[in-house]
């Protein structure tokens, strides 16, 4: 993979640059947040893991500006802020995952794997539930005819949602390796969204979640 790695602790950045390349993937380094975010306009890359605490500009407004690009990069942010409101704005922003500091590479790239994984390797072409619409081709979506802006995971938690067409989809599946805190999070995040365009991300109690039309049955749900 081309990875994108923004990190100001030279050791931590040389250790994990090391054990990347060491792996065959190839590792481009900077040091400062507004650098990386000029660079993220410039170049393609499969993969970013960004720092929290950046000089030049924070961790997670280079997370924020890459999402309000529209760019699907997968995102880990890392850092040594542990209270559960930074983990939330993180994810918020539209962070994949969250990695806290300090940590074992082999957890990195665990990490990493799951991230991609939840993403699958199957295409979305012309996918649609009422007036969203997923294109896989092009990793574009669209509510009633309007470009809808989605993190990596946002895009992954729909298009599972949009195949399974008004069925249930089991939290095991959408949650994949991530925590079960996160899927709230991203669920939470969607369902204004949408509500807006008459799609609604129903609850279904001890199970997971469907779409449904704004009419549609509640029975069970929430």
């Amino acid at each position: 993979m081309q990875i994108l790695l923004v990190e100001d602790d030279p050791a931590l950045a040389a250790g994990i640059t090391e054990f990347l390349r060491g792996q065959g993937d190839s590792v481009t380094l900077e040091s400062d947040g507004m650098q990386a975010d000029r660079l993220l306009q410039q170049r393609s890359f499969d993969f970013a893991l960004v720092d929290v605490g950046l000089p030049g500009l924070g961790g997670y407004e280079v997370v924020r500006r890459i999402r309000d690009r529209g760019q699907a990069l997968p995102v880990i942010l890392i850092t040594a802020r542990d209270a559960l409101d930074d983990r939330i704005y993180g994810l918020d922003l539209g962070a994949d995952d969250y990695l806290l500091k300090p940590f074992e590479l082999a957890e990195l790239t665990a990490r990493m794997r799951a991230v991609v994984r939840r993403g699958g390797s199957t295409t979305t072409a012309g996918l649609s539930f009422g007036p969203l619409a997923l294109d896989g081709e092009g990793r574009l979506a669209t509510l009633a005819g309007a470009p809808l802006m989605l993190t990596g995971r946002e895009w992954e938690l729909l298009e599972a949602l949009v195949r399974a067409d008004g069925r249930t989809v089991a939290r095991e599946r959408l949650q994949g390796e991530g925590s079960g805190n996160a899927l709230e999070v991203y669920v939470s995040r969607l369902r204004p969204r949408l509500e807006a365009a008459g799609v609604l991300i129903r609850t279904v109690r001890g199970f997971g979640y469907r779409l449904e039309h704004a009419r549609g049955p509640r029975d069970g749900t929430a």
